[in-house]
């Protein structure tokens, strides 16, 4: 099969990618945009927090965006899954699962994150619906509602002051032990919240809308809503595979420009960052897809004398 030929090959097609490949068209480069079409948001009704965008669903999100960058057409959308990647900076080679092959100067990972299998009984049910990872996301429609904060240790300490300013209301069940420190326990105590160390049997709700959380010892919490942290790992096992270096909490590692530690591998969007929004991602994929745009014309300047 003949190799496609492009100046970047992006590898997912969500805010990070989208933007990025929006970027590049505009710049003239030839871009391809390979993606599954399985992002980690489908199981949310809207994205919020994106100017002039704000309450949109991620299907028509993604449909707006492409309909927008087909106007360059030098970018391509490929409806695919990437499972190789070798070569070297300006030489690399893309294989797909359908057994299509790119050739790429440089690569672009905007993979995202991905959840593992939610272990809470009934949690699926209501994920994207009633139950959320992000109050910037979805702490307004919650507000100041009756709400089960799902998490331990730090992280909870972190987060019990950040969702107060959306509700007051709010109870924490840890799933387990609290990994609290008697100060933190006292600190708790002080803003009355109450706090619950059973681990958790099931979620009740109806429609998706949660309505109690039940816990082993047989407590009973009603709410209408939930927070809680999920377990992540990087979208693609690509980058790691490749030998782009990963931190303990599965992000890839880049540099201020989005550079990894191969040359000529980029990374941009929730796949670098804890700072998961969409707007965040698409500022991010803008900002790297620039800087790989500097790097190819930079490159080709000083190839041509």
């Amino acid at each position: 099969m003949e190799k496609q030929l492009f100046d970047v090959a992006i590898i997912g097609g969500g805010p990070a990618g989208l933007n990025a490949a929006l970027v590049l068209g505009r710049a003239r480069k030839k871009v391809a945009v390979i993606d599954e079409g399985r992002p980690r948001n489908a199981v949310t009704r809207e994205v919020h927090g994106f100017l002039t965008r704000d309450g949109i669903s991620p299907s028509e999100f993604r449909r707006i965006a492409k309909e927008e960058i087909s106007a360059y057409p030098s970018v391509s959308f490929v409806g695919d899954t990437a499972v190789s990647i070798v070569g070297t900076d300006g030489q690399f080679q893309i294989e797909t699962e359908q057994g299509q092959i790119f050739a790429s100067k440089k690569v672009l990972f905007t993979v995202g994150m991905k959840d593992r299998p939610l272990d809470i009984p009934g949690l699926a049910d209501v994920y994207g619906k009633s139950a959320f990872v992000c109050p910037y996301c979805d702490g307004w429609e919650l507000r100041d509602q009756p709400l089960v904060i799902i998490t331990k240790g730090a992280e909870l300490m972190h987060f019990a002051p950040i969702i107060s300013g959306w509700t007051n209301r709010f109870t924490v069940c840890t799933n387990g032990p609290d990994e609290l420190t008697d100060a933190d326990r006292e600190e708790l105590k002080r803003k009355q919240v109450p706090l619950f160390d059973s681990p958790i049997r099931h979620i009740d709700s109806s429609h998706g809308i949660v309505q109690q959380v039940v816990l082993e010892d047989g407590t009973i919490v009603p709410c209408r809503g939930i927070f809680f942290k999920p377990e992540l790992v990087t979208g693609s096992d690509l980058p790691r595979t490749i030998g782009c270096q990963i931190t303990e909490a599965g992000e890839i590692v880049v540099d201020d420009f989005g550079k990894t530690n191969i040359p000529g591998v980029y990374s941009a969007g929730d796949a670098t960052s804890r700072m998961h929004q969409a707007i965040a991602a698409a500022s991010r994929g803008a900002f790297v897809a620039a800087m790989i745009n500097n790097e190819l014309n930079t490159e080709a300047w000083r190839r041509n004398g």
